[in-house]
């Protein structure tokens, strides 16, 4: 390791509204502020390296395309901090606690307990807990490893649990990586959950450079084992939290990082895509027979993943260049697409090859990222040649891609955009972008860049048709990046193993605030999966917010719902599943966009202590008892347990109750996933399957499952036209359930809004054998279809 310098004794301390400022070594300044629920540590030599920062606010949707000031506290509703004397160096505030200790510099935070005692949440490394490099401008920061569970990191590969492992914290485009070992990968999120003997602790290091984390996996006789952090340039400035609960701690970094967007709901519906397609000279054709197989296998679907082979000159790709070789008439083919409901969103890179015909304009406009020796275009490896990364730091360089994207994407039919290998893999220290006006290297905020390209797309989407809610697709980015998109876990590779770990992988993006994930269902690269695979893994990811079939298959095939005659049938039942599902997932998806709860999340969100191993999983108010091995055909499932008074659960396939916390074997047939029910709710569906039409969506159902004898039970439904920015456009449908040993009664307890959908009554369907009757106008029907 490159020699360091260790933070050791405090010479000037300076008394500030939300905390100290700590003159340390004579050199450094470190300043630690109680924002609230917060503590925020920054540690800088001299003036900040970067003083604004992209990923954290208290209003994160707020935050400019040139960031927010680090500095700014307005909005955290920070309180003053009270200092305890006769010790200056200890600070109090609320049910926070910083303790201050030198030679060597460290910190313990702890937060008050309701008794008033103080429970340590974070404590730094007492041999030595910050450090700067002079000679090569690396910081790292060093804490106690006290925790056997810690979770975060997005993307990251094998087991949702990070504890005794350590990661690289830099975006590169992982073609056809391994699920359970391939590090780094697409996302840069250093947050880290970590399970404490009471309660769980947040931390997040705000620095967007390449760099590492060891999470207790390093053994340093000098040291106690310790969790480190390192960034190879940049400030340490960090946000530490507690909460009572995963779902407390998880859900408050979403809420300083923003939530998610709130897309259409077609989105929700089955995307088809393959490289297949576009890479074939008659591509408009082929994608015209998809439209003709859909119909003829009676396979529901709402958008079609337009791959960038479109936009290719022989082998290489160029954005916005369309070929009209394969493509003669874009609009008239998207056309065809637009009159069978199935929606195109097209894939844009944000590089451009050296020979790209619009190369030369971009460079005369100053639109690339820049060699500051030179002044001329970076020059980066991209796909099987050279080219040049569009600087979005540069606001010309966002309205230039605005426009392309509304001149040459929508104008032409397409619906949305798929920002695809958006890792920015610049290497050279010597880049530089505009900066908003102030040059700035690149090495401390590549990721933004990735941001910046998905802000200047959303903003011609939501500017080209402004009464509709866009949707986008962004691969790679930084934390915050579902304020404007959902995302994925990348080009993975076809494998039993993929399945499993790529369920980790969903799960823990959830937690790391990404809610509206999922995966490349079947694999994207290695050979195609066999039927057994291929039906496990539809029936997995149609249990996503993201559902979408997607390949480039080394063996020269495809993944599509009829590539085995003889699993068709059980893929399609699964798809046809989740169309019947769309109410019920529509409403999860607006509960994502108000920050309520994720769809999708692990089992532990909701059950606090359980033992989750993040393979099972919840979606919505359904539990998910996935298959992942091959020759399954029955799953053994520990019921999660809420504690006294728990409802239990109900089997979806057979309307059978068991009790919370029962250890029960059901069949898993090639063609059926397991699915249970919470006990108490209600599961709205649909009768509608071909694609999403709110027009013609006229029936609407609702499946209770209740436990046996007298409670009272609630719940809502959303509404909307499906793609409305009008609030009066919108439906809450509130109903309650009233059961006793003998009887059940539904009423609607409420119609909020001024949206009236194609159905106008609830079609309540209760799976036990008890009279039930409706209340107000809420027809019933006895018991839940058997298969």
């Amino acid at each position: 390791m490159p020699p360091v310098r260790t933070l050791q004794a405090i010479t000037a301390t300076t008394e500030t509204p939300h905390g100290l400022d700590l003159e340390v070594d004579g050199e450094f300044t470190m300043r630690i502020q109680l924002l609230h629920d917060l503590v925020r540590v920054a540690v800088s030599h001299g003036k900040p390296t970067l003083a604004r920062t992209w990923t954290i606010g208290p209003d994160p949707a707020a935050i400019p395309a040139e960031g927010r000031d680090r500095e700014e506290v307005d909005g955290f509703a920070a309180g003053a901090a009270e200092l305890e004397h006769p010790s200056p160096t200890m600070i109090i505030r609320g049910r926070l606690r910083v303790e201050v200790a030198a030679d060597p510099l460290r910190l313990t935070i702890s937060r008050r307990r309701p008794d008033g005692t103080w429970q340590p949440i974070h404590t730094d490394r007492p041999t030595g807990a910050y450090a700067w490099n002079p000679r090569t401008g690396q910081v790292a920061h060093h804490r106690v490893h006290t925790s056997d569970q810690i979770l975060g990191l997005a993307d990251k590969g094998g087991h949702a649990n990070r504890s005794k492992r350590r990661f690289e914290l830099r975006n590169v485009d992982a073609m056809g990586y391994n699920a359970e070992h391939t590090d780094p990968l697409y996302k840069h999120v250093p947050l880290l959950l970590s399970r404490l003997d009471s309660g769980w602790v947040g931390l997040y290091h705000d620095n967007l450079s390449s760099g590492w984390i060891d999470l207790g996996q390093e053994i340093d006789n000098y040291h106690v084992r310790s969790d480190s952090w390192r960034a190879e340039t940049g400030d340490i400035d960090y946000y530490v939290w507690a909460g009572d609960s995963l779902a407390e701690v998880s859900t408050r970094f979403s809420d300083l990082t923003g939530h998610n967007a709130f897309g259409p709901k077609w989105s929700l519906g089955y995307s088809g895509s393959t490289m297949h397609y576009t890479d074939a000279p008659d591509a408009a054709d082929q994608l015209l027979t998809f439209l003709e197989l859909i119909k003829v296998h009676d396979i529901p679907c709402d958008s079609f993943h337009l791959s960038s082979g479109y936009t290719s000159i022989n082998d290489k790709r160029y954005v916005f260049n369309w070929n009209h070789d394969k493509f003669p008439d874009p609009l008239a083919t998207f056309t065809r697409f637009t009159e069978a409901g199935v929606h195109i969103v097209a894939n844009i890179k944000p590089c451009l090859l050296h020979d790209h015909p619009r190369y030369a304009e971009a460079a005369e406009l100053g639109l690339f990222v820049t060699n500051a020796e030179t002044g001329e275009p970076e020059r980066s490896p991209f796909w099987d040649d050279w080219g040049s990364h569009l600087d979005f730091t540069n606001p010309a360089t966002a309205q230039w891609w605005s426009d392309n994207v509304t001149k040459q994407l929508l104008e032409v039919g397409i619906d949305a955009t798929w920002n695809d290998n958006n890792e920015f893999e610049i290497w050279d220290d010597r880049a530089v972008g505009h900066g908003f006006g102030t040059p700035q290297p690149i090495a401390p905020i590549r990721p933004i860049l990735a941001q910046g390209m998905v802000r200047a797309s959303a903003a011609a989407q939501q500017a080209y048709a402004p009464d509709k809610r866009p949707y986008l697709i962004t691969r790679s980015g930084s934390a915050g990046l579902q304020r404007w998109a959902q995302t994925w876990s990348g080009d993975n590779r076809t494998g039993w193993d993929t399945l499993r770990y790529n369920t980790h992988q969903g799960l823990s993006m959830v937690l790391s605030g990404m809610w509206n994930v999922g995966h490349d269902v079947g694999g994207f690269s290695g050979n195609r999966p066999d039927p057994e695979l291929f039906i496990r893994w539809v029936q997995n990811g149609v249990m996503h917010p993201r559902f979408s079939i997607h390949s480039w298959h080394d063996d020269g095939t495809v993944n599509e719902p009829w590539m085995y005659p003889e699993a068709l049938p059980a893929i399609r039942d699964a798809i046809q599943l989740r169309y019947r599902l769309l109410p019920h997932l529509y409403t999860g998806l607006y509960e994502m966009a108000a920050g309520t709860r994720p769809l999708l999340r692990p089992i532990s969100w909701d059950f606090e202590g359980w033992p989750d191993e993040f393979e099972d999983f919840l979606l919505g108010d359904l539990l998910v008892a996935g298959v992942l091995d091959p020759g399954v055909r029955e799953r053994t499932v520990t019921l999660p347990l809420s504690g006294e008074g728990d409802p239990g659960w109900g089997d979806w396939w057979t309307g059978r109750w068991y009790p919370g916390g029962s250890e029960v074997t059901v069949d898993a047939p090639l063609d059926r996933i397991p699915l249970f029910v919470r006990g108490g709710t209600g599961i709205a569906t649909s009768d509608r399957l071909a694609h999403v039409d709110v027009e013609a969506d006229d029936v609407r159902r609702l499946r209770l499952c209740l436990p046996p004898g007298a409670g009272s039970y609630r719940g809502w439904v959303y509404e909307d036209d499906g793609d409305t920015t009008d609030p009066a456009r919108t439906l809450h449908h509130h109903w309650q359930a009233e059961a006793t040993e003998d009887r059940v009664v539904v009423r609607q307890t409420g119609r909020d809004g001024g949206w009236a959908p194609a159905w106008d009554r609830l079609l309540v369907e209760v799976a036990d054998g008890r009279p039930v009757s409706d209340g107000e106008d809420l027809p019933v029907k006895r018991g839940l279809p058997r298969r």
